[in-house]
């Protein structure tokens, strides 16, 4: 893994949270049968965000998206179950291919795997929360 060590940085940590969340209420407004692709990429976008806001707080980043599930796999086992680590990371590979091969994602992809995403973002936005208290 490869992290920086960093001052601790609550403000970033505190403007990514936000730009999560403004990211966060936006997927509500997309039609899934039609829209998919931009639900699953922003659901990785928020997570990606949520977890970099993690690593700020705890005075780390990194420039690899791998990088951050690991940290969350090594750092955070009581928050986090294997299930919802291998669902963030099959989230991350559909996003980049998306975004970097413009494959598009099915709507059944969403409707199968919303609930964990939802769960992944409570946990992240709880334990960000907690940790800027």
């Amino acid at each position: 893994m490869d992290l920086i060590k960093i001052k601790q940085d609550k403000e970033r940590a505190r403007s990514l949270f936000k730009l999560s969340m403004l990211r966060y209420d936006k997927i509500s407004q997309f039609n899934i049968e039609k829209e998919s692709s931009l639900i699953a990429e922003s659901y990785y976008e928020i997570c990606k965000e949520l977890i970099t806001g993690l690593l700020f707080v705890d005075g780390y980043k990194t420039l690899s998206h791998k990088d951050l599930i690991e940290y969350l796999k090594n750092n955070y086992t009581s928050k986090f179950s294997e299930h919802h680590i291998e669902s963030l990371d099959m989230l991350r590979k559909k996003r980049n291919k998306i975004v970097y091969y413009g494959i598009f994602t099915d709507s059944f992809y969403i409707k199968r795997n919303r609930k964990i995403f939802e769960e992944i973002i409570t946990i992240l936005k709880n334990t960000i929360r907690n940790k800027l208290e």
